[in-house]
């Protein structure tokens, strides 16, 4: 193949890309909690875009392709709430989503002065957990939102390095 995957910022045009992935990646995450109505299956093209206009987006690129996906924003209080982290599946166990993962963890502590991260994945995603987990996440508390689905919720303060880029 020959062409390396980039990452950067998402724009506009990616938005379709987004939506097709992001609808690919999460079937899985729908069959593991017997759920298809979940929101990254429902969201809406406009939706999307919305969320590209006021957050921060990050995108893997491989050639003209859409492979990869983050998104984050960032609350009066310092904290930045990751959400949304997507790697085509031929692409998934290679790295590419910790790659992305630290690519808006960086954006959102440098441009809109993250303090700490927080991101939230269901209980049975195992692989979800063990990726944060590598990145330094830990676990800081569970919430049940249906008989089916438990939402955890990770946590992990901004690097010393990141506070500097700030300042």
């Amino acid at each position: 193949m020959g062409t390396s995957v980039t990452v950067s910022a998402a724009t506009d045009e990616d938005a379709e890309q987004i939506l097709k992935l992001q609808y690919l990646c999460y079937q899985t995450e729908a069959a593991l909690y017997d759920d298809y109505g979940i929101e990254p299956l429902t969201q809406t093209l406009q939706a999307l875009r919305a969320e590209l206009s006021e957050g921060c987006v990050v995108v893997a690129r491989l050639g003209e392709e859409v492979v990869g996906s983050v998104r984050g924003r960032v609350d009066a209080d310092g904290t930045a709430r990751i959400a949304k982290l997507i790697v085509h599946p031929r692409l998934q166990r290679h790295g590419l989503g910790g790659r992305l993962l630290a690519a808006v963890e960086e954006r959102l502590a440098a441009e809109r002065a993250a303090r700490r991260f927080r991101l939230l994945t269901g209980h049975r995603s195992e692989g979800n957990i063990r990726l944060y987990r590598s990145h330094g996440y830990a676990p800081v508390g569970t919430e049940q939102l249906t008989q089916r689905l438990s939402m955890v919720t990770l946590e992990k303060e901004a690097a010393a390095k990141e506070f500097a880029a700030q300042a």
